[in-house]
């Protein structure tokens, strides 16, 4: 598995997007997102104009059902 780079919250939206999610709603500063084909597939961002840590982005992949090399591509 890939190590994770350290990457701000809109370029995780990006490639989410890409994926086929969309934004479906923003509470405060979090951005909810769910899949075109798959509703049930719900993926919380935080939208904090910072770079996510790892930790929170691999949360965020594994919310998606994504894996890593996948999300990496997306980028």
């Amino acid at each position: 598995m890939p190590k994770l780079p350290r990457i701000p919250s809109i370029l995780v939206i990006r490639a989410l997007k890409r994926a086929r999610f969309y934004e479906f709603h923003q509470a405060g500063s979090h951005i909810q997102l769910r899949h075109l084909v798959k509703p049930e597939l719900r993926v919380t961002v935080p939208f904090h104009r910072k770079e996510l840590t790892p930790k929170t982005i691999k949360s965020i992949i594994k919310q998606a059902g994504l894996s890593v090399d996948m999300f990496l591509e997306l980028l």
